[in-house]
């Protein structure tokens, strides 16, 4: 192969593991990625190591678990004393094009009071350039939307309608036949967002004439509100999809444990269709859990088909070989499962998600098609596309490369559990009912993943231990569990030396919201 490389980072948002046609599911539909996969290698066990997207982004562009970038929630500023896989690219002469979204907020200290940085909780990673940034706002879709005829409000204005499904085709009886999220959107297929990001990536790889490039693909969907353009809305059956996996009632999966108690009831996040509040996500109809998964599988048959666009581009063009192509996502989704919807858990839905790596060197040659069953990590990717590139790892990295995965050699040695992380302090001042009684530095919750069992420790609260071969559902809580006190003990002790010596990090209860800096408050019983 010639020196001639190029990246391609691909990350859809909150798109569950298991959702690959190529692992049996009864309805996704993703024939490139499906492609991708037999001629590179899925990773079956692949984790992200937090939640929600600002601190899952941050391990995986930085290499670091969570204890140590120190991102708790969204709009948590990312210190710029961190390095990351685009400045680190950039090292090597890359200058690494974001078409998307990186939510990642700028470290405050030494910026202007005025500066935008400090009212932009979803700005651009320091080192990447942000091509077509589509931040809290979609303002680039949206002018391309405005430029095509569609009716879209003004910057400033409110600009949810534009995500609410076409009105022509949200009838009463529809809704009541099929769901509030069937309708399609009131934008065609070609003038989606996913469609609106992949056309500036292709225009980007053009305008590079045959020199390197870093391409970072950051997709929306899967994430909600559930709404995609035709003929995606009517792909999937609601009736042929999975129900989702749970307690009979609210009440009983709330009795799991104190975090469940509260978050069931009292859910956040983006709302699964316009004008239906997170908070009513316990009393979705049967009907509407149903298409809106359908409507879920459906924006990821989306995204797998402007994906297949660009691979197909890459053929066309001869750059396919030269070209390290990485698909993951930021974290999952609950889609109902517990009583749930969002990213907002201990669960598997929450942190195990899709990796597929598509090495071009002919060493990778002998590994193409395979399934890994190790545990890897999101913080995992900038290392192992530094590692590609020929760059030294920064010393500093959580993440080990997988190059020797990539090419049939998993190293000796190589981790036995994953970790992950959740930190719920930017839930003590938001919403109808808080977190009372606990302080910042107790809303946290972090996990180690085994073969067959799970020990999930809170800091304030008792801690959750799964015997995932018995219990693949996470039903049953076996922490108290005579019979295993010595495996739980064994568990903590591993997650204690895991976590030891986490960087100090002096921002974690500030937050950089639209309205500018905030500080997390600490609200009194």
């Amino acid at each position: 192969m010639s020196a001639r490389r190029n990246v391609l980072l691909i990350t859809g948002d909150q798109w569950r593991w298991e959702c690959l046609s190529m692992l049996g599911h009864p309805c996704v539909r993703t024939p490139n990625l499906d492609a991708l996969a037999a001629d590179g290698i899925l990773f079956r066990r692949h984790f992200s190591q937090a939640t929600p997207c600002g601190p899952s982004r941050a391990s995986l562009y930085t290499g670091l678990y969570q204890h140590n970038h120190g991102v708790m929630g969204n709009g948590t500023p990312l210190e710029h004393r961190h390095t990351n896989v685009a400045l680190e690219a950039r090292k090597a002469g890359y200058a690494p094009a974001l078409f998307g979204y990186t939510d990642t907020a700028a470290d405050p200290r030494g910026l202007a009071a005025d500066d935008p940085l400090l009212r932009r909780p979803s700005g651009v990673l320091p080192g990447m350039d942000g091509v077509v940034h589509m931040g809290e706002n979609f303002d680039p879709w949206f002018d391309h939307l405005r430029q095509k005829g569609y009716p879209v409000p003004e910057p400033g204005e409110k600009a949810t309608d534009v995500l609410a499904p076409d009105p022509a085709r949200q009838t009463a009886g529809q809704i009541a036949s099929k769901g509030r999220t069937f309708a399609p959107a009131r934008f065609k297929a070609e003038d989606s967002s996913a469609a609106f990001i992949t056309d500036g990536a292709l225009r980007h790889i053009r305008e590079q004439n045959g020199q390197s490039w870093f391409v970072h693909m950051s997709y929306w969907s899967p994430h909600p509100p559930f709404i995609v353009p035709e003929p995606y809305n009517a792909l999937i059956d609601a009736a042929d999809v999975p129900h989702p996996v749970r307690a009979e009632t609210p009440e009983a999966e709330a009795a799991l444990h104190p975090w469940l108690s509260y978050f069931i009831f009292n859910q956040m996040g983006t709302n699964y269709s316009v004008g239906c509040p997170a908070t009513d996500n316990i009393r979705i109809s049967e009907r509407d859990w149903l298409q809106l998964r359908a409507t879920y599988y459906g924006m990821m048959a989306e995204v797998d088909a402007n994906i297949g666009r660009l691979v197909e581009h890459l053929k066309a063009t001869g750059q396919y070989d030269h070209t390290l192509i990485v698909f993951t996502s930021d974290h999952g989704e609950h889609l109902g499962d517990h009583w749930m919807m969002a990213k907002h858990s201990p669960f598997e839905q929450t942190f195990r998600v899709p990796l597929i790596i598509r090495d071009p060197d002919t060493t990778a040659d002998g590994a193409r098609g395979d399934i890994a069953d190790d545990f890897t990590e999101n913080v995992d990717i900038m290392p192992t596309i530094l590692d590609w590139l020929g760059r030294d790892v920064p010393s500093a990295c959580d993440g080990v490369s997988l190059g020797g995965h990539l090419r049939g050699q998993a190293p000796v040695g190589w981790r036995r559990e994953a970790h992950s992380a959740f930190d719920f302090r930017n839930f003590l001042d938001r919403g109808p009912v808080s977190l009372t009684g606990l302080g910042p530095d107790e809303c946290r919750m972090r996990f180690l993943r085994g073969n067959r069992y799970k020990y999930v420790e809170f800091a304030a609260w008792p801690p959750l231990f799964f015997d995932l071969e018995a219990d693949p559902g996470e039903t049953t809580n076996l922490a108290d569990d005579p019979l295993h006190r010595e495996r739980v003990a064994g568990f903590a002790e591993r997650l204690r030396e895991k976590c030891a010596n986490g960087a100090e990090n002096p921002l974690r209860n500030t937050r950089i919201t639209s309205d500018g800096v905030r500080e997390t408050v600490v609200v009194a019983p």
